[in-house]
Formats: C-alpha cells, sequence, structure tokens
C-alpha cells in the first residue's frame, strides 16, 4: 500500500459516506414513460475489456454510478486512458493484455462486489503484486468462492477469513480448469474466464443452472472466440481483444422497480424504453407473468450484441406462486421489488433456491422479511428462500401499513420499499439510501416523475 493517496487514492467522491433517507407518501398510481441509466453489469464488463484489448474503444450509454466510476478509478490506476464520462460515453484506450501496471496504492472499489470479484480474475495473472478493498459493506462480503477456484488455476491470492482485503500475489503462471460451479454464479464465472484469458491451455465453466452471459457475449464482441455447449464455456488463453464501440443498454435491474411499479399503480399504463432484455437476464418477467401481470415486451431491431426493448406494464391482479427454481438465477438482483410484487398479491408465494441473496450488500431475504413484517405482512424467511402471504391482488385491493424501514444500506431493498410505497395507508420512512447512488442516481427524480411521492432527506 505504498503511496501517499492511501488506500482510497483512486476512489470517486462517495455520497454514501452521508447518511440520508427516503419519506414516501402513499400514492394512487403511477404513468408516463422512462428511460432507466445504462446496465452496470454491462458498464463494469466494458471497462475491463476495454482495458486490456489493443485500440481504442467507445463506450456509449455508459453507467456514471459510484460502483462503476470505482472500476473506472481503479482501471485508471493500472495504467489505462480513460476519458470521462462525458454524456454518458466513455472512450478507454486499451493497454493489451499484458499491459496493465502496478498500482500505486490498493485499489479502493466501494460498494461494487461485482467489480471486486472480476478484477480478482483480471489480476489474478498480472506479473505484479495488488490489493483490492472497498467500503464497510464491500469489506463483510464473501470472496473465497472466487479466490479458491482461482487458486486451482495457480493463483496466489490471500483473503481475511474469507473478505477483502483481497491480496493477488503477481507472477504466478496460470493453468486452465475445467471447473463446474457448485452454485449458479455470473460473477464467479466471469473472473474465471478473464483469468482464462492469461491462463495455458482452454479454461472451462460449467453451471449448475444459466446465468447472466454478459461477459461471453462481450468477450466476443471484443474478438475472443469461446465455445458454448448447452450449460458449459470453454475459451483458449493468450487470445487478444480488439477494442471497438460497445452500447450499454438500459439496466434491466433498475427498471425492474418500474416494472413492478406498473404491475401494482399504473391502470392507465406504464413504458420503460431501451431495456436490455438479455434472456439470461429477464427472470422477473416469467416470474409476474406467471402471477397474472399484463406486461408486453417490444423488441428493437438491430444486430447488437445485448437485446434491448420497451416494456409496457399495466396494473393487474396478481395472485401468489410458488416460482420454479430454474428462474432463480434468472433474477437473482430483482427479488427485493419482486417480493414487494409477492407481497400484493393475493394467496401465497414462496421462493426457494436463492441462497445466494444471504451474501449480497445485505442479508436481503432478512432484510425483506423484517421491512415486510413491519409493514404488516406475514412472512416467513426460509433457509434459502422467502414465503410471503400476500394482502390481495386486485389493483386498488389490498394495501400495506406504513413505518420505518432499515434498508441496511442495500440500494435495493431501500429502491424496493419505495415501490411498496404504492400500496401503503400511510408514509414510509427508509432509512440509510445513500448506497442508492451505487447503482441508480437518478432514482428520486424518475420516481417522482412517473407518480411516487419520493422525497430524499440527509440523515
Amino acid at each position: 500500500m505504498s503511496g501517499s493517496g492511501g488506500p482510497a487514492a483512486n476512489r470517486p467522491a462517495a455520497n454514501a459516506a452521508t447518511p440520508r433517507h427516503y419519506v414516501v407518501a402513499p400514492a394512487s398510481r403511477v404513468q408516463g414513460a422512462l428511460q432507466v441509466p445504462g446496465d452496470k453489469s454491462i458498464s463494469h464488463r466494458s471497462l475491463m475489456l476495454g482495458a486490456i484489448a489493443e485500440g481504442v474503444t467507445r463506450i456509449d450509454g455508459f453507467l456514471a454510478s459510484e460502483d462503476c466510476l470505482a472500476t473506472l478509478a481503479a482501471l485508471r490506476a493500472l495504467g489505462v486512458g480513460i476519458d470521462g464520462p462525458a454524456d454518458g460515453t466513455v472512450v478507454v484506450h486499451g493497454v493489451g493484455l499484458n499491459g496493465l501496471r502496478p498500482a500505486a496504492a490498493a485499489l479502493d472499489l466501494g460498494n461494487a462486489g461485482t467489480a471486486m470479484r472480476l478484477m480478482m480474475g483480471l489480476l489474478a495473472g498480472q506479473p505484479f503484486d495488488s490489493t483490492l478493498v472497498g467500503d464497510s459493506s464491500l469489506m463483510r462480503r464473501p470472496m473465497e468462492r472466487v479466490a479458491q477456484p482461482l487458486r486451482s488455476m495457480g493463483a496466489r491470492i490471500d483473503t481475511q477469513a474469507g473478505r477483502p482485503p483481497v491480496m493477488i500475489h503477481g507472477g504466478a503462471a496460470l493453468r486452465a480448469i475445467d471447473y463446474t460451479l457448485p452454485v449458479a454464479s455470473a460473477q464467479v464465472k466471469s473472473a474465471l474466464l478473464l483469468a482464462g484469458l492469461y491462463a495455458q491451455g482452454a479454461t472451462s465453466v460449467l453451471e449448475p443452472a444459466p446465468t447472466r452471459d454478459h461477459t461471453e457475449r462481450m468477450l466476443q464482441q471484443f474478438g475472443v472466440r469461446l465455445e458454448r455447449r448447452g450449460a458449459r464455456v470453454t475459451l483458449a488463453g493468450g487470445q487478444r481483444l480488439t477494442g471497438g464501440a460497445v452500447q450499454v443498454p438500459g439496466d434491466f435491474s433498475s427498471a425492474a422497480f418500474f416494472i413492478v411499479a406498473g404491475c401494482l399503480a399504473a391502470p392507465q399504463g406504464l413504458t420503460i424504453r431501451n431495456v436490455g432484455c438479455n434472456p439470461t437476464r429477464t427472470g422477473l418477467l416469467q416470474m409476474l407473468e406467471l402471477m397474472g401481470a399484463d406486461i408486453r415486451v417490444q423488441p428493437h431491431t438491430g444486430h447488437a450484441a445485448e437485446p434491448m426493448a420497451d416494456i409496457h406494464v399495466r396494473a393487474s391482479s396478481l395472485r401468489g406462486v410458488r416460482v420454479p427454481e430454474p428462474l432463480v438465477a434468472l433474477a437473482i438482483d430483482e427479488f427485493p421489488v419482486f417480493f414487494i410484487a409477492a407481497a400484493a398479491a393475493d394467496g401465497q408465494t414462496v421462493v426457494t433456491g436463492a441462497g445466494e441473496l444471504r451474501v449480497k450488500e445485505s442479508d436481503r431475504l432478512a432484510a425483506m422479511a423484517q421491512g415486510l413484517t413491519t409493514l404488516g405482512v406475514h412472512c416467513e424467511l426460509l433457509p434459502d428462500g422467502l414465503c410471503v402471504q400476500g394482502v390481495g391482488g386486485a389493483a386498488g385491493g389490498g394495501l400495506f401499513g406504513g413505518g420505518r424501514i432499515d434498508s441496511h444500506g442495500d440500494h435495493r431493498i431501500a429502491m424496493a420499499f419505495a415501490v411498496a410505497s404504492l400500496r401503503a395507508r400511510s408514509p414510509l420512512q427508509i432509512d440509510d439510501v445513500a448506497n442508492v447512488a451505487t447503482s441508480f442516481p437518478d432514482f428520486v427524480a424518475l420516481g417522482r416523475s412517473v407518480g411516487l411521492a419520493l422525497q430524499e432527506h440527509p440523515g
């Protein structure tokens, strides 16, 4: 950790340092049209692959959230020239597969768990040492599920009781492995594929269930040859990447809050435009349709690496369902707001196979159970899921209570309970919301533009 800047030298200014809370009054409806910011997962990956590509990569639609800016700052600290962001555009001057340079300080990735786990794969095969740290939330999150398979490739990685700081010792000669993921995880898969670029031989990853495939799509866009056979993806090490143009679609995980809002309270309809609709991300749509939601997806034509669509939603009478476990990995980030839909539905909704939610920015299963109980919704916390007894699905039907919600510093918990205000009979105060800026800086303004009675306050 040499250098005068200390561990946070490369970190962007963080709103998360200032406590914030929401006050959300009940609102009768949402309506109109909006466009959500660029996809966070794709913004992270486009920066990383652009950095190790040869030539220039122009990224349009880049999400300038705190998480993505942390990734951008870390790559700059590793010697990559990056212009922007300016009006959603970032230009990355790639240094090639072997062009990264040692940073002068620890790389501080803020609250960005995706960035830390993918960086572990990217840096495992470098000739220099790296240390990865983050904010208090990220420093509590598990990293061994990435570190262990990377060690089997020959990487030398230390964690502190399985958590950051992550210390990566340079100079390791990586060897390819054939790895079966014990739990479906796009982050682990992506880290292994990035490390595989630096390994001798062909690295294969076998998934127990489909997960988001942004990394595979983007690797191919940058000229990497990979093979997909069923649930297995394989790439050979040593391949060169070539820079180019990347169009980042609207973030489906951000659109999810408005999709559920429309299901609860948009009798005239609500439209979310230019949303990334990669089929490995849209499990939420299938789950809501099983509940009886009125959703219409209008795909865009074209040949972009990532499919895009406009999504039209109308208020619906929802019914409780047992969620098929194969859909869980396709909607893992959307479960907080899905549980709000479940709470508004008629009957019981059961989710199992979602243990991954316990190791996100918070224990999302426990946080949602606690918040829903505050609103008067009966739910049962399961070891790997949640059972929610809905209050009634007809538009304008059963209502939640109000009260004070602890978001546990988790951006998705905070935004999910803001949507719950559409079925509340009295105001909600949602505490500890500053981390919403890590993924969705304009959430309050966009929410208000379509009808949420949402205000943000310091403290």
